[in-house]
């Protein structure tokens, strides 16, 4: 826990810098993360006496570029085992605000972390990464070969303990911290309701909404004690599906009463119960918006899940580059559809084109008009909000200790080895 104050308080020591309220120099500061907003609070430009981060936050946006807020709301893929100079132009050129590593970036657990400290070296900004990676357990893992493989969410649906199930979110964060990550796109909230459904399946709790809402939400905060952000997924649910948003658009025929009674009540669980991020499916629910999937949809991001819902955390999308968007969007544009929906994050996860077209469609959009800068402004302050919510850092991390980890989930896999 002390590293992750020392992140927080370098984190807000760096958000006052940016807001040009102090100098470069290092400043000590004890005592957490209440004294250094207090500290700050005494220094900062245009802060109060009483430490308020968020006037920290608002004039920190205030200084910074226009390619500086941009590159805050996308996070994007890169190639191969080591950082190269793609994906060392993203993060110092364009100013990426976070990495995605997937299943082709990943060999071996010395290989994972020397990726993950050259990304953290490289990059300018003073404001940490965001490091991401889809970790679930069962037939979705990213992690190397030699840590042990956690069970599926059906698995754990099937075992029905809250207890296990925040053991596993726990293991799962610690698992991620190991490596210097703090984004983990889990733990799934889709309703397993359509048996046809084989995009979704076992990587669901289960069939009923109460399960999922219970499981799901103890995963999630088992992840979040660890310091890793958790990401609630597929809103508003992908569960009764049967095409694979991978491949083409899925169609869910439901209106609002249907969604509250099913799909949406592991999603308000979780926001009940504090989750800071929600992941957007590309799927089109023609009864609440028949012309826009539900990640380009405004009637569904602003209006049903922050409006009805009342979530103000960070909305990512799921990967733009998806046959869902990319059969009928050219990437730019529905990038620029979705922040204007209400969507803070843009992912890209696969190839240098498509991230580039992301980011500089997204400010051509503003120069243009088409994108407010305030509306930017907005997801900015959701993003930088969260990082100094979860304490991020880009400290390296020296050795990674694999029988450690693998001995963490011992007891938790022994209880499905027994079934």
């Amino acid at each position: 826990m002390r590293s992750r104050a020392l992140g927080h308080v370098i984190l807000v020591v760096t958000l006052a810098m940016l807001a040009g309220s102090l100098s470069a120099a290092v400043m000590p500061i004890a005592g957490g993360r209440q004294a250094a907003l207090q500290a700050l609070g005494r220094v900062a430009l245009a802060a109060p006496t009483d430490g308020d981060s968020s006037d920290i936050l608002l004039e920190t946006i205030r200084r910074m570029s226009l390619d500086e807020k941009i590159g805050q709301l996308v996070i994007v893929g890169l190639d191969g085992l080591v950082l190269d100079d793609n994906a060392r132009s993203l993060a110092v050129q364009h100013r990426a605000g976070g990495f995605v590593l997937m299943e082709r970036n990943v060999r071996d657990s010395r290989q994972l972390l020397g990726l993950v400290n050259s990304l953290k070296a490289v990059n300018p900004s003073r404001i940490p990464l965001f490091l991401a990676i889809d970790e679930e357990g069962g037939r979705v893992t990213r992690l190397p070969r030699e840590i042990e493989r956690l069970p599926a969410a059906g698995d754990v649906g099937r075992v029905n303990s809250a207890e296990h199930a925040f053991k596993l979110g726990k293991v799962i964060g610690q698992r991620l911290g190991a490596f210097g990550l703090n984004m983990d796109f889990a733990p799934v909230l889709d309703v397993n309701s359509n048996p046809r459904n084989l995009v979704i399946g076992d990587r669901a709790f289960g069939s009923s909404p109460g399960l999922v809402s219970e499981m799901g939400t103890k995963t999630m905060l088992g992840i979040r004690s660890t310091g890793v952000i958790p990401v609630v997924k597929h809103f508003p649910g992908h569960g009764d599906t049967r095409e694979d948003s991978h491949v083409t658009l899925p169609v869910l025929d439901a209106g609002k009463d249907r969604l509250r009674a099913l799909e949406l009540v592991p999603f308000e669980n979780a926001i009940a119960n504090g989750t800071s991020a929600v992941m957007i499916a590309h799927i089109l629910l023609p009864r609440l918006d028949p012309d826009n999937p539900a990640s380009l949809s405004r009637d569904i991001v602003t209006g049903v899940l922050r409006g009805e819902m009342g979530f103000d955390g960070v909305v990512i999308t799921d990967d733009m580059t998806m046959g869902a968007i990319s059969q009928r969007y050219e990437i730019g544009d529905a990038a620029v559809r979705a922040v204007n929906a209400g969507c803070d994050l843009v992912l890209a996860c696969h190839g240098l084109d498509n991230a580039l077209q992301v980011l500089g469609s997204l400010k051509k959009a503003v120069l243009n008009g088409e994108l407010p800068e305030a509306r930017v402004d907005e997801s900015v302050r959701r993003v930088l909000t969260l990082k100094m919510e979860y304490e991020l850092s880009d400290a390296t991390i020296e050795t990674i200790d694999v029988v450690w980890l693998n001995s963490l989930a011992s007891d938790l896999l022994s209880r499905y080895r027994r079934r």
